[in-house]
């Protein structure tokens, strides 16, 4: 792995083997202002960069171990998480609430100036009145990083991500919203984001200094705003060379 030149990022990637995280590792590593990314999970990723290091870790309710993986670190992103209904609700908690406090104690602690990117959800409850336990455990989990007193926090909370690529889909209710999703996308555009799209926001507000607050939360439709954004930003850069 290289090591990156002064002004580049050093980032790391919870959850690189997931929808939304697969396609920040492939958006990150392309970006030449990171210098590299640290990609942590349970299985290999199956792709092979001269900025990628992968580290391999079963249990992230104990992330100890990750210190030193995590040292001397500029910012991560946290895409890990669970799908109501596929596992119980002890399990989803665990994952949801228990997994983002012990990740986010042990970055905290190896590397205080990083800043963080979460992926949260729509409806997420900070208060814990919703009946929604997904809701809750989300809600608890901004929580818990809003006090860990990362200097630059970002929490994204879409709504409906669609999944550019086809998989199988995790419910039904997913499995119904991809089959209505052109309509559902023209009648609601708010309430829906692309996974790509999605990802792409939550590299650059880590990485680039997008004139965000130092701590912000974005629901869907701060998401899609702040996507345009960005990549018209992007874009005038390259007309003035042309």
């Amino acid at each position: 792995m290289d090591v990156p030149t002064n002004g580049q990022t050093r980032l790391v990637i919870l959850g690189a083997t997931g929808m939304v995280g697969g396609y920040a590792l492939r958006y990150a590593l392309d970006q030449p202002t990171v210098g590299s990314v640290t990609a942590i999970s349970r299985r290999t990723l199956g792709i092979s960069h001269p900025k990628l290091r992968e580290v391999l870790h079963q249990d992230f309710g104990d992330c100890s171990a990750l210190a030193g993986a995590l040292s001397d670190q500029d910012a991560a992103i946290f895409c890990l998480g669970a799908y109501t209904g596929a596992v119980s609700d002890v399990q989803l908690r665990a994952v949801t609430v228990g997994y983002v406090i012990e990740f986010s104690r042990v970055l905290r602690a190896s590397s205080p100036d990083a800043a963080f990117s979460f992926l949260s959800g729509s409806g997420a409850d900070p208060t814990g009145k919703s009946r929604m336990s997904f809701a809750r455990y989300k809600g608890e989990a901004e929580n818990a990083l809003v006090a860990s007193g990362f200097p630059r926090l970002y929490i994204l909370r879409p709504a409906y991500i669609y999944l550019v690529e086809p998989r199988k889909e995790p419910n039904l209710s997913y499995r119904i919203l991809r089959r209505v999703y052109p309509v559902f996308r023209t009648l609601f555009p708010n309430q829906v984001i692309r996974a790509d799209d999605l990802a792409h926001v939550m590299v650059n507000l880590v990485v680039t200094r997008t004139g965000v607050a130092p701590s912000q939360i974005f629901e869907n439709r701060d998401i899609r705003s702040l996507d345009h954004s960005l990549r018209r930003a992007q874009v005038e850069p390259e007309k003035g060379r042309a």
